[in-house]
């Protein structure tokens, strides 16, 4: 399990680093070239199902039960107190913004999706990394 969690956290790191690299400054530049549009919604999908199945990696760890779906798995951790509330709920949410690109695709706000990976995504990923890699060591 121990290398799995690893393996997953290098996954996360990879993928934030590859969004960081073709992420525009400016929402044009986003709105307006579908190919980086579509990479970077490709690479958000990518790390919030590589979180999501990190924070699942963390919860079998801790030898908790699992939650219902893959929103419970950060309140869960939020419970294990690995994550806070308030990050756990930011995560619920970009879980829950995926679920809506992958699935209801033609009802995107371009301007809402770019503001979350310019302001929330990559604070609150790398905040998740931190807490993990840390609980991991505290709980070893």
């Amino acid at each position: 399990m121990e290398e799995r969690i690893k393996d997953k956290i290098e996954e996360i790191e990879k993928y934030l680093d590859e969004l960081k690299s073709i992420f525009p400054e400016e929402f044009e530049n986003y709105k307006n070239n579908i190919e980086k549009k579509a990479a970077c919604e490709r690479y958000f999908d990518k790390i919030m199902e590589a979180t999501t199945d990190l924070a699942f990696f963390m919860i079998k760890h801790n030898k908790i039960s699992a939650p219902e779906d893959d929103l419970g798995s950060f309140m869960k951790l939020s419970e294990l107190g690995l994550i806070s509330k308030e990050l756990s709920i930011k995560l619920r949410e970009a879980k829950q913004m995926r679920n809506f690109i992958v699935h209801r695709y033609k009802f995107i706000d371009d301007l809402t999706v770019f503001n979350t990976l310019k302001e929330e995504l990559f604070k609150d990923i790398e905040d998740f990394l931190n807490n993990i890699e840390a609980g991991k060591i505290k709980n070893e």
